[in-house]
């Protein structure tokens, strides 16, 4: 998250591999922004969209974030960055006001107790909704020793670097990082893990996955599926000076703090 100049306003069992998680996640990534007072800029930070039914079977689209892009946020409402497919095919984007806090100043997000995650429910566009991403496509605590999963290994990332979007209509961008630290689990002893791709602000909050298109290294076992392995959380800077490393937050967090929008209230 970070100040930008603003522009003018213009739990079901993983599905088949056939399935692409890359247009999937393209489409259910969606800026996330906000006036930064009185001066001409902005916070801005990345979301993506999760299909989380409720305990009774009922629809639910949850966005997921880094909970720092939320948190932020001071005023009570975000935009939210949807977009429209247009006749003929083409596409705008079509940002909407996101209450993200009571008038209390309470927020409306759920945290996760000991990572960088925030999740919430949102009223999507119909698209939208229908482009969540299933909730089993989230890794679980044993995925990455499950498919061998290790340093060097390659994975994408989507989000808005600089508040940059991959084109007018607001699509993500993509950026593809090598696994860069080991051991990745037990997620109890380490629940981040290293990506070695230059991280700027506005990636935060950015969904981090494979998929069979993603070049391995030689010898690398290949799953049968994708998956998304975290949420890209922060970047390694010691002092004034990036090394270019993100960190990233184990998925199974993103299940963790999904489960807490169903546990009673205290």
């Amino acid at each position: 998250m970070f100040d930008l100049q603003l522009p003018p306003e213009p739990a079901a069992a993983l599905p088949a591999p056939a399935w692409d998680l890359t247009l999937g996640l393209v489409a259910a990534t969606v800026q996330l922004d906000q006036r930064n007072g009185e001066r001409p800029t902005r916070r801005v930070g990345t979301g993506f969209l999760i299909d989380a039914p409720r305990p009774d079977g009922s629809p639910r689209t949850v966005l997921v974030t880094a909970h720092h892009v939320l948190n932020g946020m001071p005023e009570p409402e975000a935009r939210i960055g949807w977009r429209v497919e247009m006749p003929g095919g083409g596409w705008k984007f079509a940002p909407e006001p996101l209450r993200i806090r009571e008038e209390t100043g309470d927020p409306l997000w759920v945290r996760h107790p000991e990572r960088d995650i925030a999740v919430m429910e949102v009223s999507a566009p119909p698209a939208f909704a229908r482009a969540a991403v299933p909730l089993g496509w989230l890794a679980d605590a044993n995925a990455l020793d499950a498919w061998q999963v290790g340093p060097g290994d390659e994975l994408l990332t989507l989000g808005y670097p600089h508040g940059y979007s991959s084109n007018t209509a607001g699509f993500p961008i993509l950026r593809v990082g090598r696994v860069a630290s080991w051991p990745l689990t037990p997620v109890t002893s380490f629940p981040v893990f290293l990506l070695d791709f230059p991280v700027f602000p506005g990636n935060s909050g950015g969904p981090v996955f494979w998929t069979p298109a993603a070049r391995k290294a030689p010898g690398a076992f290949q799953p049968e599926h994708p998956f998304i392995a975290g949420v890209l959380v922060s970047e390694v800077r010691p002092g004034d000076d990036p090394l270019g490393i993100g960190v990233v937050a184990h998925a199974v967090y993103v299940r963790e703090a999904i489960a807490l929008l169903d546990a009673p209230s205290p």
